[in-house]
């Protein structure tokens, strides 16, 4: 599939003149990755931007720098001005900005459907899957970008060669990371899609049935026109098992033997991944991917795939995976920071499903053999804690020094033994590592003055509040205090 490179932004707004009707576009929950990422792309399109969201964050502090107008705090008044709103999947009925536009009789939509406004008349990649997305998206915008085609794109953590996670070009590229958490990708309607893999998370939107999460996938891979192409890795068993049912094409990646594009080879020096991808009827790339883990190299293949499909040249992809930054926190090397007996390396990771807390560790491992690995893990979600409770624990205890923090709930109430003190006691009697519980976050600083030793490798691991404490530890001098245990 050949892209057609035209400087065609202009006619892309004139096919949907009755869109340009919409002056002020407002945005319940705008601090989000995903919602701030459309904001900031309508902004550039012209829209009049307004939003709200419960605390300022870097995102809002952007956006408001860019002329939208925030509001910390949810009231009624935040919508005087709009003329359809945008809520994100934390928001509910009972949010004072949604029962007003229900009586103003104001559009609501959700995020997704303004992404799929968005990819409506452009050529569409969208990425999807339980793990890997963010990076993924982040991989094939940097390739895109690098050949010089200047894609819109949207995703849901920051690409750090731009600066932003969302950017409008000038092309009728558009790639976006695609959230199947709700099921909302299911509004998205793109040329290409990518599937990194599929795991049982976010089980409540699918009634605690997997046969209907997988059902979705292959729902939203069919929203694809029949010309249309869906990537998908080879190696996931549930994937595997899914190709069958897709009646598209399928173009497959991973390290298996038979995957259409392959990954061979691979080792890694460091922070980089070295690998040859072999391609069928193109030539083999020897590709130094900066940054690390056998993951990240699914993930680059994944994007290379879809490059080599669009004909991009091999040399923008070679730049592109060399010259990569990565995403934010994800593997995200914040450099050494002082402990008071030495130093010791830090680095930042969202990951906060098993799966992903594995590769982590993996990467770390591989790539600094000599190195202790402590891990300060927060769980995220009650019900993702014990649906998941003995994938963590087995994880988890790979480690040499485990701090676990109390669980971010994500406005949930707690749920019995699926708490950090029980995932301590649960690995504790395991025996091969002795976790420590820091209920207070304030206090780990001083916790961890007491455990750490020069040269050790920090890894701060969750989807909570945890990397802004990463990001304070990078700037302290750690000083010994009484260590808090459980």
């Amino acid at each position: 599939m050949t892209i057609k490179q035209t400087p065609d932004l202009a006619q892309i707004r004139a096919m949907v003149p009755e869109m340009r009707r919409v002056k002020c576009i407002h945005f319940v929950g705008i601090g989000g990755a995903g919602m701030s990422g459309i904001a900031e792309v309508l902004l550039n399109e012209g829209y009049q931007i307004t939003g709200s969201d419960i605390a300022e964050n870097a995102v809002t502090q952007r956006l408001s720098s860019k002329g939208a107008t925030i509001f910390i705090g949810h009231v009624d008044t935040n919508i005087e001005q709009a003329s359809v709103i945008v809520v994100s999947t934390a928001i509910n009925e009972s949010n004072p900005e949604v029962a007003a536009a229900r009586s103003k009789r104001i559009p609501i939509v959700r995020r997704a459907e303004m992404l799929a406004e968005l990819m409506r008349f452009r050529h569409g990649i969208a990425v999807a899957g339980t793990h890997g997305k963010t990076t993924t998206t982040a991989l094939v915008t940097q390739i895109y970008n690098e050949a010089g085609l200047d894609p819109t794109f949207v995703n849901g953590g920051l690409v750090k060669s731009t600066g932003t996670n969302a950017q409008l070009g000038s092309s009728r590229i558009l790639i976006a990371e695609a959230d199947e958490s709700d099921a909302s990708f299911l509004h998205l309607q793109p040329m290409v899609t990518i599937v990194t893999n599929i795991e049982a998370d976010h089980m409540d939107t699918y009634g605690g049935d997997f046969s209907t999460l997988k059902q979705t996938f292959v729902d939203f891979i069919h929203n694809l026109p029949f010309y249309g192409q869906a990537i998908m890795c080879v190696d996931d068993p549930v994937i595997r098992e899914l190709i069958p049912r897709v009646s598209r094409q399928v173009i497959t990646y991973g390290f298996s033997a038979d995957a259409d594009v392959r990954i061979e080879n691979y080792r890694q020096e460091g922070q980089q991944g070295k690998f040859t991808v072999v391609r069928q009827g193109c030539d083999n790339l020897d590709i130094t991917l900066n940054i690390p883990g056998r993951h990240n190299a699914l993930n680059a293949s994944a994007a290379i795939a879809v490059a080599s499909e669009d004909e991009v040249s091999d040399d923008a992809i070679l730049r592109a995976m060399e010259s990569t930054q990565g995403t934010g926190r994800r593997f995200d090397q914040l450099g050494v920071f002082d402990t008071g007996n030495g130093q010791a390396m830090l680095v930042d990771d969202y990951g906060h499903h098993p799966t992903e807390v594995d590769v982590t560790i993996k990467a770390a491992r591989a790539g600094w053999t000599d190195k202790r690995l402590v891990m300060v893990f927060q769980p995220h979600r009650y019900t993702r804690t014990r649906d998941l409770y003995e994938d963590f624990a087995n994880v988890l205890e790979q480690v040499d020094v485990l701090l676990i923090l109390d669980v971010y709930s994500a406005g949930e109430t707690p749920i019995a033994n699926a708490d950090s003190r029980s995932l301590c006691r649960t690995i504790r009697t395991r025996g091969k590592v002795d976790p420590i519980f820091v209920p207070d976050i304030d206090t780990l600083p001083s916790v961890l003055a007491n455990v750490l030793q020069d040269g050790d490798l920090v890894l701060t691991q969750g989807a909570g509040d945890i990397g802004k404490v990463a990001k304070k530890l990078a700037t302290l001098k750690l000083n010994v205090e009484k260590m808090q245990n459980s």
